[in-house]
């Protein structure tokens, strides 16, 4: 059980039942005006939705994937995920998300230390995640988490709506990675 002030909370591994929470949850931390309480928005970059029950359950399939989600008394509401897959000596880190009005606890940090421990126990000794190259508060809470670029970039994928719908020109991610000890 972890605390956040006056919440407490529990991170578990998600199942097929935690699906619809996760979309609601990562859609509303970032896309829409919803998503302005927090400070990890995209809505000024990207429309639509950030992803939906059809993929989260696909993701959730994989066997060398899983979501962590934490729960308000370890039952509860889900207040925060993440999406987890093993490729290859590397864990991918993706969908890191708290909700807004609950962001600036620590809740991040929690879910990013029990990504680390997952990858370790999956035999992975970095964590690999992709950042869109314009959200420079984001990257630097990253770095601040020992998060270094790689140097490597990967393409926006436009004309594909399942991402979102983009507002600016130019978009591409920014590959970032953690060693682990």
């Amino acid at each position: 059980m972890y605390e956040a002030g006056d919440l407490k909370y529990l991170v578990i591994k998600a199942t097929a039942d935690h699906v619809e929470g996760i979309v609601t949850l990562v859609n509303s931390a970032y896309r829409g005006e919803s998503s302005r309480q927090g400070w990890t928005t995209e809505a000024d970059l990207l429309g639509g939705q950030r992803t939906d029950v059809e993929a989260v359950r696909s993701m959730l399939a994989n066997p060398e994937a899983t979501f962590l989600i934490g729960c308000l008394d370890g039952v509860g509401d889900i207040i925060s995920t993440v999406y987890l897959e093993k490729v290859g000596e590397k864990c991918y880190l993706g969908m890191l998300t708290v909700k807004p009005i609950l962001q600036q606890r620590g809740i991040a940090k929690v879910l990013v230390k029990e990504s680390e421990d997952f990858a370790l126990r999956s035999g992975c000794r970095c964590l690999k995640m992709s950042v869109i190259y314009c959200r420079s508060e984001l990257i630097a809470y990253y770095r601040r988490l020992g998060f270094q670029s790689s140097g490597e970039t990967e393409p926006f994928p436009y004309g594909d709506e399942r991402f979102g719908l983009p507002k600016v020109e130019g978009l591409f991610f920014e590959i970032y990675e953690k060693q682990l000890r």
